[in-house]
């Protein structure tokens, strides 16, 4: 009981550290490259960003007030560890965006243009990729930034739309009003680039984290390989009979379906039982089940 305590607490405190990197992430990109080039995009942080190039209002004190709201829809459809985790990242995020412009800011309280004067593609496709790394990051452990996140994650729970073109979609308005506030639709256009740029990376953070890998395993110990696998990897394992065609002889395939992230454990394993085992490694296109993603039909 105590150790299936200590491994909760320990995955919990993986995801915390994890959510707060890609949130460090995503702050530095408003604060180095999106906010001084008056860059926004969508969600809303790209409508908290709108009302601060307005107003002058800070953009986390109506990030804050926004995502307020949000936060009863998160608790009543998608259950309270995620309206925890979601808490924290609000609160957080606030207080980094908060941090990071203050120290960024020069004597006259303005954010400076780090990479000059008439960079704007370079500084949106830069703060894209932040951005997207970072709320890829957040979502590969279980968080979200809040906002349109959640819309996006509510309707992932029942219907296999990737997150990124699901936040895409709901995005489109939010950078379209822009026009309204700069009157320039290269601002406009700017903030599609950043959407774009941040769909793709966002897809591709948790597609990577989400790989799946399937193993065939040949070897005369196989049940100590099974064991091992099983008991140390914490993985499923499947017993196939076979028969080898030049041998005549009859064999057992150890079977296993894991995260990509778990490949060098395997191979380790195995190769400390029997060194001569034959192994086939493959990728899987996907994986659904228990301890894999969970089936969605549309």
């Amino acid at each position: 009981m105590e150790l299936a305590l200590i491994k909760k607490i320990s995955r919990e405190s993986k995801d915390y550290l994890a959510i707060t990197f890609g949130l460090v992430l995503y702050a530095l990109g408003w604060a180095m490259f999106l906010l001084p080039y008056q860059i926004t995009t969508g969600g809303v942080t790209g409508i908290s960003a709108i009302i601060y190039y307005a107003t002058g209002v800070e953009i986390q004190v109506s990030y804050f007030i926004i995502n307020a709201i949000f936060l009863g829809f998160a608790l009543k459809i998608l259950g309270p560890k995620f309206s925890v985790k979601t808490v924290y990242a609000i609160f957080m995020l606030t207080f980094l965006l908060w941090l990071f412009q203050w120290l960024l800011k020069d004597d006259a309280g303005h954010l400076p243009q780090l990479l000059g004067p008439g960079q704007d593609f370079m500084a949106c496709v830069i703060g894209a990729g932040m951005l997207g790394f970072g709320i890829g990051t957040v979502f590969c452990n279980n968080g979200s930034t809040g906002g349109t996140d959640i819309i996006a994650w509510i309707i992932n729970k029942y219907k296999d739309v990737t997150l990124g073109r699901m936040m895409m979609y709901c995005d489109i308005v939010i950078i379209s009003s822009c026009y309204f506030i700069f009157h320039d639709w290269r601002r406009v256009l700017f903030g599609f680039c950043v959407l774009f740029i941040m769909s793709i990376v966002i897809d591709y953070v948790i597609n990577s984290a989400r790989q799946s890998v399937q193993f065939l395993i040949f070897s005369r110990k196989y049940e100590e390989i099974a064991e091992g696998i099983s008991t140390r990897i914490d993985r499923g394992v499947t017993l196939l009979d076979g028969q080898g065609w030049y041998s005549k002889q009859n064999i057992k395939v150890v079977v296993v379906l894991a995260k990509k992230t778990q490949s060098l454990d395997i191979f380790r394993l195995v190769k400390d039982i029997d060194p001569n085992a034959f192994i086939s490694q493959s990728n899987v296109v996907g994986v659904y089940g228990e301890g894999f993603d969970k089936l969605k039909v549309k």
